[in-house]
């Protein structure tokens, strides 16, 4: 499932990142900011018009673009 699919409030672990050839940059700002296979996500909540996602990872809050979101594989869990 795609993080983006979380609701508001749910945990989940991240299962992968899903980004083309043309999209390494954006891969490696994620794993920058710990956003890696087996890390524990939790969706915080997202603006009003759905950009940008707040997440918070290792008690550390995020706020991503929806490119960003779309590329995060998560799986639900606690």
């Amino acid at each position: 499932m795609k993080l983006t699919q979380l609701p508001k409030g749910a945990l989940a672990i991240v299962t992968g990142l899903t980004a083309g050839p043309d999209q390494e940059s954006l891969a490696r700002r994620l794993l920058l900011m710990g956003i890696r296979p087996g890390a524990r996500i939790q969706m915080m909540g997202r603006a009003p018009f759905g950009d940008p996602y707040v997440v918070k990872v290792r008690n550390q809050g995020f706020g991503l673009r929806r490119e960003l979101t779309e590329l995060i594989e998560v799986k639900p869990g606690d």
